[in-house]
């Protein structure tokens, strides 16, 4: 399944990707809607294997 079709069936609104040169970091942020504007709440965090499982 491509990212498309994923964001779509997920219902995200968004993904970012974002890399860390200095510490390596590779990272994905989901935003599910902003429909209601900025939120206030957490950030949830999982560590994968590698981009596949992410």
């Amino acid at each position: 399944m491509n990212k498309f079709d994923y964001m779509q069936k997920h219902g995200y609104e968004q993904l970012v990707y974002f890399y860390d040169k200095t510490t390596g970091l590779k990272g994905i942020t989901c935003i599910h809607d902003t429909t209601l504007g900025p939120a206030l709440g957490g950030t949830r965090l999982w560590v994968y294997e590698d981009e596949e499982e992410a």
